[in-house]
């Protein structure tokens, strides 16, 4: 399969073609292993905050291992973004500008099943070529098949039928790559996290990105602060939707075109 590539020597043909074959392809030696560590130190404090307030809810029975919107000033984030990890890749199969969906993060450790570790698609409606999202995966330890490497049925992104479950695991391709890795597929592509066997931690980080219209899992803009916008480079504005937000005044409405909360060039 062409679907394995050197993020430092990658080509824009080999990723098309990929994704259009496969609906996934893995870049190899993307991150660094120096910020691979800070990564997944920040894990450690983000985990403990969410599992918190998942048991204080009462939804902590299939999240075991699962941290959502890692967005804050202070983290690991903000640097990640920067960095615009196959930001071409991304704006070529989205057609344009693009925001984050969702920056969220997984712990896989042994006999623990979350809901990632079923089979499914990202997206619940099916509209064949139109891309909507586009979902990334950073392996913050090395993927094999003993640790619970993803699984991804090569082709299914292109047709609207659910595979049987014993046809996808004994069909399905697996992910095995090292640490430091990223892989991105089509939100349409039928996939699951595999079965940790190890006594080890299997860490990644599960991104997704949309057209900037498209509501996003949470407003970072508000997260973050509107005040915070000087603080961010372009490309984190972008990124993180300060450039798509939307008015809740008629006041922030009625404003000049460089003013405006929702820009013009975001579809």
């Amino acid at each position: 399969m062409r679907n394995r590539l050197n993020y430092g020597d990658r080509h824009f043909e080999d990723f098309r073609v990929a994704m259009r074959d496969y609906g996934w392809v893995i870049f190899e030696n993307a991150l660094d292993s120096d910020f691979v560590a800070v990564i997944n130190e920040d894990l450690k404090e983000a985990y403990v905050k969410r599992r918190a307030i998942q048991e204080k809810n009462g939804i902590s029975s299939n999240m075991v291992g699962t941290l959502h919107h890692l967005v804050e000033k202070d983290n690991f984030s903000l640097p990640f973004i920067e960095k615009m990890y196959c930001a071409d890749e991304i704006a070529y199969f989205l057609s344009g500008n693009y925001i984050l969906n969702g920056f969220n993060a997984v712990i896989h450790t042994q006999q623990q099943h979350p809901y990632v570790s079923n089979m499914h698609r990202d997206v619940r409606t099916f509209l064949g070529d139109t891309k909507l999202l586009v979902q990334m995966i950073v392996t913050l330890d090395d993927f094999t098949e003993e640790n619970g490497a993803t699984y991804f049925l090569s082709g299914s992104h292109k047709t609207d039928i659910k595979p049987n479950e014993t046809y996808f695991y004994e069909t399905a391709d697996r992910a095995v790559t090292p640490k430091g890795s990223i892989i991105l597929f089509d939100s349409n592509i039928w996939h699951a996290a595999g079965e940790n066997k190890t006594i080890k931690q299997r860490r990644a980080l599960t991104l997704g990105f949309t057209r900037p219209f498209i509501k996003p899992q949470m407003d970072y803009p508000r997260v973050l602060g509107y005040d915070f916008i000087d603080k961010l480079s372009a490309d984190q504005r972008q990124v993180l939707g300060y450039n798509s937000r939307i008015p809740e005044s008629l006041e922030e409405y009625y404003q000049p075109i460089h003013l405006r909360m929702y820009k013009s060039d975001q579809g």
